[in-house]
């Protein structure tokens, strides 16, 4: 009965996902033609951006932002029950209207922050804060855990893509290469959630889980510090 009552809903999703291919299919998008020095910085390795040593932390960043935010978000419904004592229900209403709105005000309050302090500080700022969200959400009970949970809902919002700009700043002829390895790196979403999962189970407490974000957050606080700088490029071999 639960699988069938979100049939609908992916049917739904995936026909709009279908309109929107048909769209580009006949849609006649303009080609897009790079410099001669574009052109051959494309044709190198894709490693080969790795020579800039700010865009190797930047994916470093990314791996762990992604990977944090899949566990805040995936396990709330099981932690909320256990750590606060509410019913599923009211676990989803948070979760929902909690972490979600959250994560939304959140997102608009840090670019308007953005204006008055330099991104890679302000990162380094709400890093530091989720980490002793972190600790709080790993040993307090009832509503303020929820709290802190949904705290970092809101701190998270503007990581991903203040990782993102900061690690693509001056790449030049590297820039396509090393935007697609921040990307690649959201596969830190598949990888550390089992590992969240694992603390839980073999402790018998799932707010411990909550190490493995702390940690996470420990690592963008050192890109925002220090790990986002660009410095002189190693020559390639």
């Amino acid at each position: 009965a639960e699988a069938s009552s979100v049939k609908m809903p992916y049917l739904i999703l995936g026909l709009c996902i279908l309109l929107v291919a048909i769209i580009f299919w006949f849609t006649h998008l303009p080609e897009v033609k790079g410099t001669t020095e574009n052109e051959k910085g494309s044709s190198k390795s894709i490693f080969h951006a790795f020579r800039h040593a700010h865009l190797s932390w930047a994916v470093t960043a990314q791996f762990f932002y992604v990977g944090a935010q899949v566990c805040v978000f995936s396990f709330f419904l099981l932690y909320a029950p256990k750590a606060a004592g509410v019913s599923d229900t009211i676990a989803g209403r948070y979760l929902g209207y909690g972490c979600g709105f959250a994560f939304m005000v959140g997102r608009f309050v840090g670019t308007f922050l953005m204006k008055y302090i330099p991104p890679p500080r302000l990162l380094a700022i709400y890093a530091a804060i989720n980490m002793a969200l972190c600790a709080v959400a790993m040993f307090a009970t009832g509503i303020p855990a929820l709290v802190a949970v949904i705290g970092i809902a809101f701190f998270m919002s503007i990581m991903f893509p203040t990782i993102f700009s900061l690690g693509i700043k001056d790449l030049g002829t590297d820039t396509e290469y090393g935007s697609s390895l921040i990307i690649m790196s959201i596969v830190g979403g598949a990888i550390l959630p089992p590992l969240f999962a694992w603390i839980a189970d073999s402790t018998g407490n799932i707010q411990l889980g909550y190490s493995v974000p702390l940690i996470c957050f420990a690592v963008i606080l050192y890109f925002g510090w220090k790990g986002y700088r660009v410095q002189p490029t190693l020559k390639a071999a």
